[in-house]
C-alpha cells in the first residue's frame, strides 16, 4: 500500500476473536464488540491475567473504537481480561486508576493527557508493583512517571509534518482547533504546526459539546478572512467542522488529524485535504501485548523508549487503499 510516512509504523497480526471490555464508567464511542467476530486461533496458555485500559476519551468519539478493537484482539490472543474505563476529567481518571490498583490487576496501560493529574496516582501503582505503560497521549512524561514503555505517535512531530505539508502546498493562515484546552497532546499538535508556519492561529472550542463547535469554528471563519486552512484534531471534530465550513459560506480548505469512515469518506470525495493517521488500532493491541509480554518474561518493549504508531499522511492519493481497513475498523 502505497502511504506517505514520517515514521514506519508497526504491524501486528490479530489471531482470536475480540473480548468484551467490562467497564465502570461511560464509554467512549460505541459499545464493545461480543459477538465474537473475527478470526479463529488459540489463546495463550499463559495464566489468565487481569489488565485495565484508562483512558481520557470524551463519550462517543470513535477514535477510541478503534483504540479498543486492538486491545480487544491483543487480549483475545494473550488469555487477558480487559477492564476498560474513561473519563475526559482529570481528576476522575485518576481516579479510575486508583480503582484498578484496589483490583489489584496485574497490569494498567492509561493515557496521560494531564500529567499532574495523573502522577500522584500512577506512582502509587508503581509502590503497588503494578506494571504500567502508557499510550495515546503522554510520551514525553511517560518514564517519569513510571511507565516502562510508551505507544502512540510522536505529537509535535506529527504536528510538524502537518505544518510541513501545509507550507509546501502554499497555505500561510491556518486555523488550529484544539477541543479540549490543557491537553498537552492536543496543544503539542498545534505547535508543531505553528514551528512551520508562523502565522498559524490557535482556536479553542468546547469539545464537549458539537453544537457549540460548529457555532464557534462558524463565527471564526466569518470573522477570519484570511485564514485559508483549518486543522481539526480529531476527526469527529473535522466533520462537525466541516458543517461550520458550509454555515460560514467559507472556501477555507479543511485538513485534520485522525480517521473515522465519514472523514475517511470526506478526503475520497475531495472535502479534506489530508489527514495524519496514528494508527490507534496499534496502540491499543500493543499496550495489551506490552504488558502480557512482561507478565510472562519480564520483557519490556521499547527498551525504555517510546514505540511510535506514527504519524502517517493520509490524503487523496492513498485514501483508496486506507479506505478497507476504515471499513474493517482499524484505521
Amino acid at each position: 500500500m502505497k502511504k506517505t510516512m514520517w515514521m514506519k509504523g508497526l504491524a501486528v497480526l490479530a489471531l482470536a476473536p475480540a473480548l468484551a471490555l467490562s467497564a465502570c464508567s461511560s464509554q467512549g464511542g460505541k459499545p464493545a464488540d461480543t459477538s465474537g467476530g473475527g478470526g479463529g486461533g488459540q489463546a495463550a496458555s499463559t495464566p489468565r491475567m487481569k489488565v485495565a485500559i484508562i483512558t481520557h476519551a470524551e463519550a462517543g468519539d470513535t477514535f477510541w473504537d478503534i483504540v479498543r478493537k486492538g486491545a480487544e484482539e491483543a487480549a483475545a490472543k494473550d488469555n487477558v481480561e480487559v477492564l476498560y474505563t474513561n473519563d475526559s476529567d482529570a481528576g476522575r481518571q485518576a481516579q479510575l486508576v486508583q480503582q484498578a490498583i484496589d483490583q489489584k490487576v496485574d497490569g494498567i496501560a492509561a493515557t496521560i493527557a494531564n500529567p499532574g493529574a495523573m502522577k500522584d496516582v500512577m506512582k502509587k501503582a508503581n509502590d503497588a508493583g503494578i506494571p504500567l505503560v502508557s499510550f495515546n497521549a503522554g510520551g514525553d512524561v511517560s518514564s517519569q512517571m513510571g511507565a516502562f514503555t510508551h505507544f502512540g505517535s510522536n505529537e509535535t512531530l506529527a504536528g510538524q509534518a502537518v505544518g510541513a505539508k501545509l507550507a509546501q502546498e502554499g497555505y500561510k493562515h491556518p486555523i488550529c482547533v484544539i477541543m479540549a484546552q490543557g491537553q498537552v497532546q492536543l496543544e503539542q499538535r498545534c505547535a508543531g504546526v505553528k514551528e512551520k508556519v508562523p502565522s498559524t492561529e490557535i482556536l479553542y472550542v468546547d469539545g464537549k459539546d458539537m453544537t457549540a463547535v460548529q457555532s464557534t469554528a462558524t463565527a471564526k471563519l466569518q470573522a477570519s478572512k484570511d485564514a485559508d486552512v483549518i486543522i481539526g484534531l480529531g476527526a469527529p471534530y473535522t466533520v462537525t467542522i466541516l458543517k461550520a465550513v458550509t454555515d460560514a459560506n467559507s472556501s477555507i480548505k479543511v485538513a485534520s488529524f485522525d480517521l473515522n469512515p465519514a472523514l475517511a469518506q470526506a478526503i475520497s470525495d475531495g472535502k479534506v485535504l489530508f489527514t495524519v493517521d496514528q494508527q490507534p488500532y496499534l496502540q491499543g493491541y500493543l499496550a495489551v501485548d506490552a504488558l502480557w509480554q512482561n507478565k510472562r518474561g519480564g520483557f519490556k518493549v521499547g527498551g525504555g523508549q517510546p514505540v511510535l504508531t506514527g504519524p502517517a499522511i493520509v490524503d487523496k492519493s492513498n485514501i483508496s487503499d486506507v479506505l478497507k481497513y476504515v471499513q474493517q475498523g482499524i484505521r
